[in-house]
């Protein structure tokens, strides 16, 4: 008795307690990391200054990708030197034909094909590493065969991110719009992790990128012996190297329009599964600052709704919507300004009911973290 008294004495209190203090650390991430890019302004260049770019894709049995997406980056309007080198791993379909046919077109097209695996070094970082040392420019401009640039100025865009000291640079890769409830929940899920590798930059402490749209020096590549400390892993080559080499002094980011990639999101929730899994199965990996972050940014988010219910039931109602409402209002106005920088305004309505869904999302990708990933990358 004497402890279903205590229970129901302070097990009330201590709901509240804890929803104030998920809501503080929920507040403290808006406000000093989401809201950076929400205020975020691209730097003007007082003298601009191009550099040859080499833009890299690595694609296996994806003709049709190729035919859709590889002509809108063979015809970006960039007046300065560059190339596009792709890398066809191992494909039995029709690529090496199409790559061949599409070369007599554009000189600067350089297919390169790969017919051998590489042993022991499971996943994409095999192709993409031939791809870079086979490139002839110093900045590397990174992307996938399922992706097509926003607009005919992406590569201008990226590469205008470079200013000196400046080493590696943070695109977004968008997923297209389209209707039904999955396509939303794959944008809101994109578009939450831009906003956290983006906002995490901006403060200092970079953390990741996606292969979908990144760029970086190839110095910087050789200088860190490229993949080879992550060659046991499958995934990683775009988040775990940039969680390897960036740091507050060579990373940049691209908040442009333009400078965006645009991809096709899963059609199924199975195929969403096995591309989220792969992801977050190398977030073991990450430095133990930035799990930290990350950990204690999702943990107080699955705590925060159980704690708001309690209270409200058992506790002061009252009480407990005040600091909902705290809550609701900087991080309506916070993901707002940001949804719109990209380019994702459709999801603004929603953005209450798709913070609820989070709670799910965070609880059945979990288990993704103990799982053993895939050994390839297609």
């Amino acid at each position: 008795m004497d402890w279903l008294h205590l229970i129901n004495t302070y097990g009330p209190l201590s709901a509240f307690i804890l929803l104030i203090t998920t809501a503080v650390i929920q507040l403290f991430y808006y406000l000093f990391f989401f809201l950076r890019v929400a205020l975020y302004k691209t730097k003007d260049k007082f003298q601009s200054q191009t550099h040859p770019v080499s833009v890299v894709i690595c694609t296996r049995d994806e003709a049709h990708n190729l035919e859709n997406n590889l002509p809108a980056v063979l015809t970006q309007q960039y007046s300065t030197t560059h190339e596009v080198v792709v890398v066809n791993d191992n494909s039995f379909d029709d690529t090496k034909y199409f790559l061949e046919e599409l070369q007599r077109l554009f000189k600067h097209l350089n297919p390169i094909t790969l017919t051998q695996e590489a042993k022991h070094i499971p996943g994409k970082k095999w192709p993409l590493s031939v791809g870079i040392k086979s490139s002839k420019y110093e900045v590397m401009l990174l992307t996938d065969a399922d992706c097509r640039p926003a607009s005919e100025w992406w590569i201008q865009k990226m590469q205008d991110a470079y200013h000196d000291g400046t080493e590696l640079v943070l695109g977004y890769g968008a997923y297209e719009k389209k209707p039904g409830l999955l396509n939303k929940l794959v944008r809101w899920e994109t578009y939450l992790t831009a906003l956290q590798y983006m906002s995490y930059a901006l403060a200092g402490i970079p953390y990741m990128g996606v292969g979908r749209n990144l760029s970086y020096r190839k110095d910087l590549f050789y200088r860190m012996k490229g993949f080879s400390s992550l060659n046991h892993i499958p995934g990683g080559d775009d988040d775990l190297f940039i969680n390897k080499v960036a740091h507050k002094k060579n990373t940049a980011i691209v908040l442009d329009k333009d400078a965006f990639t645009i991809s096709v999101p899963p059609t199924g929730f199975g195929a969403w599964w096995k591309q989220k899994a792969r992801h977050y199965s190398t977030a073991k990996y990450y430095k133990p600052l930035h799990q930290f972050l990350l950990a204690a940014y999702s943990i107080s988010h699955i705590l925060f709704f159980p704690a708001l219910v309690v209270s409200i039931i058992f506790y002061h109602w009252q009480a407990a919507l005040i600091v909902y409402v705290v809550r609701f209002l900087v991080q309506g106005l916070v993901l707002g300004f940001t949804m719109k920088k990209f380019d994702e305004r459709d999801l603004i309505p929603f953005f209450w009911l798709l913070d609820i869904w989070q709670w799910f999302y965070y609880l059945i990708f979990s288990v993704a973290l103990a799982k053993k990933p895939a050994t390839t990358w297609k």
